[in-house]
């Protein structure tokens, strides 16, 4: 109720923030799903991965990335299908399917201090015209009006600054936390893709000795 009354009186300003906030809450919340279920415990993954690895059941590790599909496995799983081949072909692998994922993972995350910094300029916007209306309006009324008129225009002016900034402050401080968990998911997948190249290059070691 008192946000609503608020946005009242903040006059036709008000629309395009409020737009602009229900974009960034949606943005927001669609990535934070995603990119949560995008984070894996590498190290512990890793471990999962080695003995299989290098004792020569890549079709185990395989399967036990499959288990618990996210965009790191997906990428991991696609470099051992090729691990018959070279180094090269590993990585080749890794590398094109991490050209899938990798936009997925940072998806419209850019988009939110886009649209913070358009809802703090709508928000002066409203700001602007709600004080030209208010020294307008005075201009040619009766004196014991003119606080009346000023007051109501000041406070449309104040309030579209108020609600322009706290959704500024949102998109802002989301796409902060969402560019800081998108990069710890990115450095996951660098540490998996890498170790994983280096275990396949460990277990082709390791059958080579056995056959001497």
């Amino acid at each position: 109720m008192f946000i609503m009354e608020h946005f009242q009186e903040g006059g036709w300003g008000m629309w395009p923030i409020l737009l602009l906030a229900g974009i960034t809450i949606f943005i927001a919340a669609d990535r934070f799903l995603y990119v949560s279920k995008s984070k894996v415990d590498i190290d512990k993954l890793m471990s999962l991965l080695k003995s299989q690895i290098v004792s020569g059941n890549v079709q185990g590790a395989i399967n036990t990335c499959q288990a618990s599909p996210a965009p790191v496995t997906k990428i991991i799983a696609a470099g051992l299908r090729r691990a018959g081949g070279s180094e090269h072909d590993v990585q080749q692998g890794m590398d094109e399917e991490a050209l899938r994922e990798l936009p997925k993972i940072e998806k419209r995350t850019g988009y939110l201090a886009m649209l913070g910094n358009l809802a703090t300029l709508a928000g002066l916007l409203g700001t602007i015209t709600g004080l030209i209306k208010a020294f307008a309006g005075v201009a040619g009324v009766d004196p014991s009006m003119k606080a009346t008129m000023l007051s109501k225009g000041i406070s449309e002016a104040m309030n579209c600054t108020a609600f322009g900034l706290g959704t500024g402050i949102l998109g802002l401080a989301t796409y902060a936390v969402l560019n800081g968990m998108t990069q710890a998911v990115l450095d996951g997948i660098n540490q998996g893709t890498v170790e994983t190249l280096n275990l396949v290059v460990a277990g082709r070691g390791g059958e080579q000795q056995q056959q001497y």
